[in-house]
């Protein structure tokens, strides 16, 4: 109603924070996931403290279930952060765009380096692989996270087939499922396969040899002339 001034009242409203709060708010928030990933990497996820993660980010254990609510929150925020961080790194990736058989080996490459530089990316990913899954499953981000990465990889494919440098029947996601276990393997069971073939798996002039021929393997399977190689 209007008051005595004329002025017409508005509907009460909870205050917004003042930007300098947010912007300490989401530091915070930031540091725990950041010190969460690293916990996770190094212990999993039964093996993860919050005293720790706190200790790390410098912040309480109070807080880092007030911003994540729970355990499984934050390995599952931990999970989206680390698909996100390498959705980003894809899109970025520059591609020759004159030549598919190239482009393709580029993208195999960044994928294969990207694993190579990230170990903890893949800790977390074994880790909720012994899960079966259950955090992602809960995430409404995947399409997000994921498809981007599977589209680009279409594109690629679409553009070597146009050029009558790719087969036709090669489906995206087999693809990619090839080109990320070529390179995912051989770090992810880097130790066990040290140890058993006597040799240092994650050695850079071996992964370098690895990789060139693993990229001559992707294009041997994609070329619409492979029966000749």
């Amino acid at each position: 109603m209007p008051g005595a001034s004329g002025r017409t009242r508005t509907a009460s409203a909870v205050p917004e924070a003042p930007p300098r709060r947010r912007r300490d708010a989401e530091a915070t928030r930031a540091r725990i996931l950041k010190a969460a990933a690293v916990e996770f990497a190094q212990h999993g996820f039964a093996g993860g403290r919050g005293d720790r993660i706190a200790q790390r980010a410098r912040s309480s254990e109070r807080m880092v279930y007030y911003y994540f609510g729970s355990k499984d929150g934050l390995f599952r925020a931990v999970l989206e952060g680390a698909y996100a961080s390498l959705r980003d790194a894809e899109r970025a990736v520059q591609l020759d765009p004159d030549d598919p058989v190239r482009a393709l080996e580029q993208f195999c490459r960044f994928v294969w380096r990207y694993y190579a530089d990230h170990p903890g990316f893949i800790s977390v990913l074994n880790t909720e692989n012994l899960h079966r899954a259950r955090h992602l499953r809960k995430s409404g981000r995947l399409d997000e996270l994921v498809g981007p990465v599977v589209g680009l990889l279409s594109q690629l494919l679409a553009d070597g087939q146009a050029r009558g440098v790719f087969r036709r029947d090669v489906d995206p996601a087999d693809l990619y499922v090839a080109i990320a276990g070529l390179g995912y393997f051989r770090l992810s069971n880097r130790h066990t396969l040290s140890a058993v073939l006597g040799r240092d798996m994650a050695e850079p002039e071996g992964l370098e040899r690895y990789w060139v021929e693993a990229a001559r393997m992707v294009s041997g399977y994609v070329r619409g002339d492979r029966d000749r190689l």
